[in-house]
């Protein structure tokens, strides 16, 4: 009989033949999808049995490989998998022996996800097999045979240039938001962060006495967290230092409703574009913005590339070095730009400090 494990079932048959005891698993998403199964299986004659209960049919390698993915990557990536499976199960049968996959099926598969969905579409679909047919011929070499079938020709794009807001939409997009939603856009013009940095910054990443910030990010080798340290602009240090004086916990822009670290945030953008009334765009549009406004502003290319820590591993030591000429390009990024020669906020403010003693 089916016995539940975790969120799905898992259907079990056991069968006398040549001379030994046969023993097969297999997860399903219904309790009525396993025990269908296991009728299935009974009916066979064992010799019709691969004789294994490790990964055998297309369902089970994928299984195993999303049981993976799920421990090693993030939400989004998994998630991402996941969904990749379960539209390749609707033109392949998922019962079909790993060793039965051809490219010609793979190539078929491709090709229809391009024409219903997008070139871009399929190629990622294409990738994410790829990756999950070279990681079972890793672990369970003795199923998953090779080469990779997934190998298949890509299919062409249609890439579109991503929209990029003005200067101005963003300020008025900016003006629209109220309090810690305000100061999260003005983290993320003057950071040039991806969405994840901004979401997971803790109080322990912000160092008030030496006006700098760290910013934690997956997109390196191997998918380690990774930190970097940038300086922190007068306006933004200015406006963290006041969040500060009022925030409770350790996040530094948590969830309202959660008290947790904000995930996606999908709507939010687009709510504030639309009462802003302005085109709509992302987080990571606004990390192209700082690029440009520096690029406008002739910001040397090295310089944006420490900024945006678009870069190898082996070009961090580097960036750490660069770190205190940074701070003069990251001024551009103010509302109202200061000349060059200009003294910050807090050189003002010792002035007048001295000039009232």
């Amino acid at each position: 009989m089916p016995y539940p494990r975790g969120k799905k079932w898992v259907g079990q048959v056991r069968k006398m033949g040549q001379g030994k005891e046969h023993r097969r698993e297999k997860k399903f998403e219904t309790k009525t999808e396993a025990k269908d199964w296991e009728a299935m299986m009974r009916r066979k004659p064992v010799e019709e049995w691969d004789g294994t209960t490790g990964t055998a049919s297309l369902y089970d390698w994928a299984e195993a490989y999303l049981d993976y993915a799920e421990a090693r990557f993030s939400v989004k990536t998994y998630k991402e998998k996941r969904t990749m499976f379960r539209c390749f199960f609707q033109s392949i049968d998922h019962e079909l022996p790993v060793g039965a996959l051809t490219p010609g099926m793979v190539m078929d598969y491709v090709i229809k996800q391009s024409q219903e969905r997008s070139g871009y579409a399929a190629n990622k679909d294409r990738k994410n097999l790829v990756a999950a047919w070279n990681w079972g011929m890793k672990y369970h070499k003795p199923l998953l045979p090779g080469p990779n079938p997934c190998l298949v020709d890509r299919m062409p794009e249609k890439r579109h240039p991503r929209y990029i807001p003005s200067v101005k939409d963003f300020w008025k997009v900016y003006d629209t938001a109220e309090g810690q939603d305000r100061l999260m856009l003005l983290a993320f013009l003057h950071l040039g962060a991806r969405r994840g940095e901004v979401f997971r910054l803790t109080w322990d990443d912000v160092d008030f006495g030496h006006a700098q910030i760290r910013l934690g990010t997956h997109k390196r080798a191997g998918g380690h967290l990774e930190y970097d340290w940038l300086p922190l602009t007068d306006d933004l240090f200015n406006a963290l230092l006041a969040h500060r004086q009022t925030a409770e916990g350790l996040l530094v822009f948590p969830n309202p409703k959660t008290g947790e670290a904000f995930r996606t945030r999908k709507r939010w953008m687009s709510y504030l574009c639309k009462r802003a009334k302005v085109k709509p765009f992302g987080f990571h549009a606004i990390r192209h913005l700082t690029a440009s406004i520096l690029a406008d502003a002739g910001v040397p290319a090295v310089q944006i590339q420490a900024i945006l820590r678009h870069k190898k591993l082996g070009t961090t030591e580097r960036y750490l070095h660069q770190m205190g000429d940074l701070k003069p390009a990251l001024r551009l990024l103010s509302r109202d730009k200061k000349p060059s020669g200009e003294p910050s906020v807090a050189q003002r403010t010792e002035t007048k400090i001295r000039a009232v003693k």
